[in-house]
């Protein structure tokens, strides 16, 4: 039987990750998540300098979950699996909402380690890109970035249930797969 031992710095990020959904970010301080971890409040400072250097590890968590949820999906087409890689996004953002918020808030993780633009989220991006391209003609990848924007909106007031107060009972699969027609046209 292998047993695997996570390591100590794997140990505070997953603490984190674990603590996001019930606290958010803004009350996920660096002696809560060594306490979780079982460690001393001085540990996390030898891997992660500042708390924004360890919520940068914890998104990069979130992306590469995230990321994992995308290369599960199984589908006919390419754009069946676009149309699957936007509900599976939105779904995240509903089963996820902190470490969604998390993902995106730049203005936190800028700078804070992990190089998330470089390693994760601009190869992220870049395979939605050649996806939406396996669909549609798109030379400069503006197709693929209005559809994106279009479905993290989605994504957002799903998850917020904002939706719930303008549109009640709407049904998200049809706003999804309505909103990849609306820039790559009607399925053929």
């Amino acid at each position: 039987m292998d047993v695997v031992v996570e390591s100590l710095r794997d140990r505070l990020v997953s603490a984190g990750a674990e603590m996001l959904e019930t606290v958010g970010a803004a009350q996920l301080g660096l002696r809560a998540i060594a306490r979780e971890a079982g460690v001393s409040h001085g540990a996390p400072r030898r891997y992660f300098p500042t708390h924004n250097s360890l919520l940068a590890a914890i998104a990069a968590r979130g992306y590469l979950d995230l990321q994992a949820e995308f290369d599960a999906l199984q589908a006919d087409s390419p754009r069946a699996r676009l149309e699957l890689t936007g509900l599976a996004y939105v779904d995240f953002a509903v089963r996820r909402r902190e470490m969604f918020t998390l993902m995106f808030r730049h203005d936190l993780l800028e700078g804070a380690g992990e190089n998330l633009r470089e390693t994760i989220t601009r190869p992220m991006f870049r395979s939605w890109r050649a996806l939406v391209a396996e669909c549609a003609a798109d030379p400069h990848g503006e197709r693929a970035l209005s559809l994106w924007t279009n479905l993290h909106g989605i994504a957002v007031v799903v998850a917020t249930r904002s939706i719930e107060a303008i549109a009640p009972g709407t049904d998200t699969r049809r706003l999804v797969v309505g909103a990849v027609a609306q820039y790559l046209g009607s399925p053929a």
